[in-house]
């Protein structure tokens, strides 16, 4: 087992190798955070506000997915579209799991800038999930006017998203979300931290997009470590739907690489 330095901040150990994407060849890297104490000038990822719109399921849920994703990304559609459908049912429903959702950005404009913020504009007009939805199961998304006609699908107020995605207010906290994955250790998407809500210190890190038993057995595993769910009080976020975007051009793509460039 090695050590990977993350520039001052939690070191992050690491078992296996780092070819994580193998996953026919049964070859598995999972980071074991071991989490120290976080810088005080730092934003604490594991702080988590109970207003924040990007928390899907119930927010006392045991244990947390903390995903940093990027909407152009091939693996991050992959996992939207093959493991999360599964996750919700198993694990966010019943209220045993929640997910929070963070930018990774791979390009500091561009695209993968222009749908980050197209969906926190969503979210200014409450459809955060919604955009969020429409964007990994939609190939319009890639220029601004088709953000706009995706705006135009969830009945937006459309000079108000117009103006929130010119403006661009967000960028300074879209790119405070990627620096957060990277002193965490990330360096590609998607990236996810599985931890226990009211202990990050058990936490371990799931760097790739890997198949839903490889979640499932790091969930159970985690699981044994805490009480018994409360049943959820209010019900989570539906579950997205097979083809939730009608006139979609094309399904997400298969990834051809390794592992999508930073």
């Amino acid at each position: 087992m090695t050590t990977a330095s993350t520039t001052g901040r939690r070191p992050l150990t690491r078992s296996g190798t780092s070819h994580g994407r193998r996953h026919g060849a049964g070859v598995l890297a999972i980071a074991l955070l071991a989490l120290l104490a976080w810088p005080a000038d730092a934003r604490d990822p594991f702080a988590v506000a109970g207003d924040d719109s990007r928390t899907r399921g119930h927010r006392q849920a045991p244990l947390t997915l903390l995903e940093y994703s990027d909407f152009t990304c091939g693996y991050c559609e992959k996992f939207f579209l093959e493991t999360w459908p599964k996750l919700f049912s198993e694990y966010v429903q019943p209220g045993t799991l929640r997910l929070v959702y963070r930018d990774f950005p791979r390009a500091p404009g561009g695209p993968s800038m222009d749908t980050a913020q197209a969906a926190r504009c969503a979210g200014e007009q409450g459809q955060y999930w919604a955009m969020h939805d429409r964007l990994f199961t939609s190939r319009d998304k890639f220029s601004r006017a088709q953000l706009r006609q995706q705006a135009t699908a969830l009945r937006l107020d459309v000079p108000r998203f117009t103006a929130c995605l010119e403006h661009a207010g967000d960028t300074g906290d879209i790119m405070a979300d990627r620096v957060e994955a990277n002193s965490l250790g990330f360096r590609g998407t998607p990236g996810f931290v599985l931890y226990v809500t009211e202990n990050p210190r058990e936490a371990v890190a799931i760097p790739g997009a890997f198949p839903y038993e490889t979640f499932k057995e790091e969930i159970d595993k985690l699981l044994k470590t805490t009480a018994p769910p409360a049943s959820p009080a209010s019900p989570a976020a539906p579950a997205p739907a097979a083809d939730p975007v009608s006139n979609s051009s094309s399904s997400a793509p298969a990834p051809t690489s390794a592992r999508p460039p930073v």
